[in-house]
């Protein structure tokens, strides 16, 4: 679990994208551009996840759940997990490790390329070729499924594939694969939008903390 706790801290949903210019599917285009107007259209959203590490050859399957609070306009989010909390009010970032009770601060990436917690259901809009591969039907709903290569062929990532409800036009589920052999899978189980929050839950308050140590890195 320890894994998990610094994969996320490190880059959660983290790809390093370079806007290049491809040719790229129409149908899958047209599917992501809808997906982005609705989500753009809302001010802060909230999710329950699931995490899931997957590594076949290595034996490894690590699963933890967690909570998602995004400002996308503002490139602000909170993230709660059980082994740490993260933090963003569009400048900083707090890491809140909760059992050693230490909060990193580090400055924010606010370029084109970052990607962040406040940018998991934009992923995909710069620096991939994308793949629309067909649909999908569980129960009485309608998915559809799009495949999303790099256009930077030295990522460790090469590919991440998207579960989009056809009719709610929301990301489901985030499929990663590594080349190490990893494979991560963030399963989306609420999606609540128009959350009404104040902007003071996305940065960390050490008043509310008593003994944590702070470590400032920016």
């Amino acid at each position: 679990m320890k894994k998990i706790v610094v994969m996320l801290a490190a880059g959660m949903f983290f790809f390093s994208a370079q806007a290049q210019t491809v040719t790229k599917d129409a149908k899958a285009k047209a599917i992501l551009a809808d997906v982005s107007k609705k989500y753009r259209s809302y001010n802060v959203v909230k999710t329950d996840f699931t995490f899931t590490l997957d590594n076949t050859q290595a034996k490894i399957k690590e699963t933890q759940k967690g909570t998602l609070l995004v400002k996308a306009s503002a490139n602000k989010y909170k993230v709660t997990m059980t082994s740490q909390d993260l933090f963003s009010d569009g400048k900083s970032q707090w890491t809140y490790l909760k059992e050693d009770k230490e909060v990193q601060i580090t400055t924010v990436d606010n370029s084109s390329s970052a990607i962040n917690p406040a940018k998991i259901f934009t992923v995909y809009e710069k620096g991939y070729k994308y793949l629309y591969t067909g649909d999908t039907k569980v129960g009485a709903k309608v998915y559809q499924m799009i495949d999303l290569t790099p256009i930077d062929i030295q990522q460790s990532v090469f590919k991440v594939r998207l579960t989009i409800d056809k009719v709610a036009k929301q990301i489901t589920n985030v499929l990663i694969f590594d080349k190490s052999g990893n494979k991560y899978t963030y399963q989306i189980n609420t999606f609540t939008p128009n959350v009404q929050v104040s902007d003071a839950v996305f940065a960390f308050d050490a008043k509310k903390y008593p003994g944590v140590e702070v470590v400032d890195l920016r």
